[in-house]
């Protein structure tokens, strides 16, 4: 039996980890390489309607706890993105989530239609990219009323699941989260990076972004999801949950499943344990739930 085997929105799956958005390259030979590690969904750059070069560099930084980036929605622009998700599938199967980004539901629609004739299974929403605050405001998933707009619009064109990528810079996750699902999201993915945060160079007396501010993502974001996905599930919603933040060992993804998450998402993790690490979480989870005597990840027991 293989116990990492899973179903989401009703795709089969080879294991319950997810390559989000933004981790690696735009090319299929990115996708190829996580897919072949171990990764049972992939995922591309958030892609927008034009090429973005994003911000100047550094846009990348390692404080305790994590790290800050500030990689400005880079990307190659829709019409490019999708062509990537064709090149993949001569070599994979695996289930891709094409992720989106703009700035109003319009946008999004129109974004949602170039998507749809692709050999995409999903749809991401990235409702919550902080690191691009200088130049489009606070994250689209702070306001409920945006929430609802964008999914509404992108549900009544899509022809493919609708996944909501939401911020954890809000002052009410659950409702956030709650109109997402009221407004027509097939899932939710959270959380994206906190913050934005700075980090200072003493000597130069200088931030060490060139932006200045970036997202924190890595170990410390860990809690935080856990606590937000639990309280999703404390508070009755049940749309299927990609669940991410900190995530580098098998013991971190066990406790996002029992925290409410269906999936878990790897991204920081790719930095402290190489490529390799979906194949280590995998094996990790699998020697947890043969420990256990669990059948399953489906399996495993939520605390909600």
């Amino acid at each position: 039996m293989d116990r990492l085997r899973t179903k989401f929105l009703g795709k089969e799956m080879s294991s319950p980890l997810v390559l989000p958005a933004g981790v690696l390259d735009i090319s299929f030979s990115s996708y190829k390489s996580a897919s072949e590690n171990g990764a049972g969904l992939i995922t591309t750059k958030s892609l927008t309607a034009e090429s973005r070069t994003g911000h100047k560099g550094p846009v990348v930084t390692e404080v305790e706890g994590g790290m800050l980036n500030c990689m400005g929605l880079c990307n190659p622009g829709i019409e490019e993105g999708v062509l990537e998700i064709e090149r993949f599938r001569k070599y994979s199967n695996a289930p891709v989530n094409v992720s989106i980004f703009a700035t109003d539901e319009f946008a999004f629609a129109e974004l949602a239609k170039k998507v749809n004739d692709t050999k995409a299974d999903f749809l991401e929403l990235n409702l919550s990219c902080p690191n691009v605050m200088d130049e489009f405001g606070v994250p689209l998933s702070a306001s409920e009323k945006v929430v609802t707009g964008i999914i509404s619009r992108v549900k009544s064109v899509s022809t493919l699941p609708v996944i909501a990528k939401l911020s954890p810079n809000v002052t009410s996750f659950t409702k956030i989260a709650s109109a997402a699902a009221e407004a027509g999201a097939d899932a939710l993915c959270m959380i994206n990076t906190l913050g934005p945060g700075i980090d200072i160079d003493i000597e130069t007396g200088m931030p060490v972004l060139y932006n200045i501010t970036g997202g924190l993502s890595g170990p410390a974001l860990k809690p935080i999801a856990l606590r937000l996905i639990y309280e999703c599930r404390k508070a009755g919603l049940t749309l299927p949950i990609i669940g991410m933040g900190g995530i580098i060992t098998g013991e971190d993804a066990v406790q996002m499943l029992m925290a409410g998450a269906d999936l878990v998402g790897v991204g920081t993790g790719v930095y402290y344990r190489g490529p390799e690490i979906f194949g280590k979480i995998n094996k990790e989870i699998s020697d947890f739930l043969e420990r256990k005597a669990i059948d399953s990840v489906g399996s495993v027991n939520r605390i909600v």
